[in-house]
């Protein structure tokens, strides 16, 4: 079955899209910055759109040496802080993520993630609940998982989370999203993704959550280059191995303009053929005028 995912968060808001831009609320705060995906036209005018916006994202010229992401420049447009913190609540999961205005026009938080977040808090459940619930702590590991929200919602309803992810700094912030959500306990791993889950996989290591979030291109710690049309393939294959057979689920996100759900739902059935409840699609945000911005697409399955 093919889904589109649209997450509902009270503490954010798409208010349009268009004209390859966004324009959002974060909390308390405004944000306009680009948007790839965003071909149409505006709903609400440039004059509406610099009088909403607290901070304005402008590219500048140059390209990091592995990104395709062009780097910029935030301009305040009225006086917001760097840093702030906005609260998330979705289900019996309460969470502050801090967010911060980067020159690479991210803020820390991907909202349409939310989607899965639910997913990650009720598979959880069944599996510390349900029929035939675990005796110990659902173990789940969290890959390229940047600023943590996969990780915090794991580990607020009750799972052992190893988080993984090759940037010190982004280890660090997800450590004070952690502290901000009065949570403790969540394993931080800094080291490229395949190296930690081959090395898993020869410990004979099993898992019962899985949660892959790969950028299209990146470096690890020590100057390894990933790019995804080359790895994703053997990254998968090392993950499907770590699998718990009888308690897991697993959640693949691919945000490459040019993988669509089908690439990731041909790789993983190549490799497992006993795939339970699967599920994929895109997700989705929809903004104020019913406008739907694709977002990225996934794939997904679990016992539960």
């Amino acid at each position: 079955m093919y889904n589109l995912l649209t997450p509902n968060i009270a503490s954010y808001e798409l208010l349009d899209s268009g004209n390859y831009e966004k324009l959002e609320r974060f909390g308390e705060y405004i944000l306009a910055r680009p948007e790839p995906q965003a071909v149409w036209d505006k709903s609400l005018s440039d004059e509406i759109w610099q009088k909403k916006a607290s901070a304005i994202f402008k590219k500048t010229k140059g390209r990091d040496q592995l990104s395709p992401e062009e780097r910029g420049e935030w301009h305040n447009i009225k006086k917001m802080p760097e840093k702030w913190l906005m609260n998330y609540e979705q289900g019996k999961t309460k969470l502050k993520f801090k967010l911060s205005l980067s020159s690479f026009k991210h803020v820390g938080i991907f909202p349409e993630q939310a989607a899965n977040w639910r997913y990650i808090e009720e598979k959880i459940s069944l599996m510390k609940d349900g029929k035939n619930a675990l005796q110990q702590a659902p173990k789940v590991l969290n890959l390229f998982a940047y600023t943590g929200g996969a990780s915090l919602v794991a580990k607020a309803n009750g799972a052992d989370i190893t988080h993984v992810d090759s940037v010190k700094q982004v280890i660090s912030w997800s450590r004070e999203n952690m502290e901000a959500s009065n949570l403790t306990d969540i394993r931080w791993v800094i080291e490229d993704a395949l190296k930690f889950v081959k090395r898993e996989v020869k410990r004979g290591k099993k898992y019962n959550g899985i949660i892959l979030d790969p950028p299209a291109y990146g470096r690890g710690p020590d100057g390894e280059k990933w790019v995804l049309e080359e790895g994703l393939n053997e990254l998968l294959k090392n993950c499907l191995e770590l699998l718990d057979e009888n308690h897991h689920f697993f959640i693949l996100n691919l945000y490459s303009m040019g993988f669509s759900a089908v690439i990731a739902e041909t790789i993983i059935r190549q490799n497992k053929t006993d795939i339970q409840n699967p599920e994929m699609g895109e997700l989705v945000l929809e903004d104020s005028f019913q406008k739907k911005l694709p977002l990225g697409v996934f794939y997904r399955f679990s016992t539960v």
